[in-house]
């Protein structure tokens, strides 16, 4: 039996060009009276190797207090590389070291959750894509997301935007969009 491939080679070469970033991130759960020292709700950061963001996701959310404080962590991309083929939970404590030097007399969590995150961000995504790669024109099969755009929410938006003029496209070619009402 052999197999059927919906990509062409050039296809294929394309999308095995394309280059991710790898992090660690790190989410920490907190009891409901826990208390944080600082008022932001998101912050980069800058003068660490390690880490490179920490967000107050409780706070971003505005979750309700009953509930606890979070705060999600991301390793830097150099890091993230480093230990990419270490277990999450031997990088855990380097994270957890760091981001204790970054906030002194953070309280204890309750529950930590580190999770390697391989493909991160698009670094080099497909050149030239619109947004999405047509697999197939009929049935219409896409592949879309940041890989055919660019790594940053915009991006992800653009390929959704691409992404639905070109299957409205392929579906009123190929179906034809006829009242099915009919017998």
């Amino acid at each position: 039996v052999s197999s059927l491939s919906v990509l062409s080679p050039p296809q294929q070469q394309q999308l095995c060009s394309v280059l991710f970033s790898s992090r660690f991130a790190l989410a920490l759960f907190f009891p409901p009276d826990a208390s944080f020292s600082f008022s932001w709700a998101a912050r980069y950061v800058r003068d660490s190797s390690v880490i490179v963001y920490i967000c107050h996701d409780s706070a971003k959310r505005n979750a309700a207090p009953s509930l606890g404080p979070s705060l999600v962590v991301h390793s830097s991309v150099p890091f993230g590389l480093a230990h990419l083929e270490r277990d999450a939970a031997d990088v855990q404590p380097i994270i957890m070291q760091e981001l204790q030097r970054l906030l002194p007399g953070l309280p204890q969590p309750i529950s930590i959750k580190c999770h390697k995150w391989r493909y991160s961000q698009v670094l080099t995504g497909v050149p030239g894509s619109p947004g999405h790669m047509t697999l197939l024109q009929f049935p219409p099969l896409l592949c879309a997301g940041d890989g055919f755009s660019h790594s940053n929410f915009d991006g992800c938006v653009d390929s959704a935007l691409s992404t639905i003029t070109a299957l409205r496209g392929g579906l009123s070619e190929g179906v034809g969009l006829t009242d099915q009402s009919e017998p």
